[in-house]
């Protein structure tokens, strides 16, 4: 078997030539649309992490002043409530009730510390620390001596402490 001599036609030298012709045109187009966009997405890449340093700046500034107001508003932080625990009242078999006025005798004493600074109210720590012990309390008819163990300072002042029976 032989294959027919139509490539000496004409007819088919046109049909290759063109095929040919047609398939190295579409190349060139593909190759020049593909570059276009391409160039594009290089354009907008560039762009994009542009805005990202920029944004990444304006971040950093943002968290400094954000640092920075938070450093000035805990200096500026109030005592807004002051709470007092008596530890050890099961030692003396204390009834609730007067180890809760017990406590707010305590609390009595240190309303003055309401709205005050919490540095200078840190400062005197010493201070509050021995006024508390000075105290003595009196709960069903017996005097106790209170010793403090514990203080702890935010916008609540929190106190722990414990009596001993003179």
């Amino acid at each position: 078997m032989r294959i027919p001599p139509l490539y000496h036609q004409p007819l088919w030298q046109r049909f290759f030539a063109g095929f040919a012709i047609g398939g190295f045109i579409s190349w060139f187009l593909f190759f020049y649309m593909y570059g276009g966009m391409q160039e594009k997405q290089i354009q907008m890449i560039s762009n994009q992490e542009e805005t990202i340093k920029d944004l990444e700046k304006k971040l950093g500034v943002l968290e400094e002043d954000y640092k920075a107001l938070n450093k000035q508003n805990e200096e500026k932080l109030l005592v807004q409530d002051i709470s007092v625990a008596i530890e050890n009242y099961k030692l003396y078999q204390l009834d609730r009730l007067s180890v809760m006025e017990a406590q707010e005798s305590i609390k009595d004493d240190l309303d003055f510390l309401i709205t005050k600074d919490i540095e200078s109210v840190y400062a005197g720590k010493v201070l509050l620390k021995k006024s508390i012990e000075n105290k003595i309390i009196e709960i069903n008819k017996k005097r106790y001596k209170i010793e403090v163990t514990e203080m702890m300072f935010y916008t609540k002042v929190s106190i722990q402490v414990k009596i001993r029976r003179i």
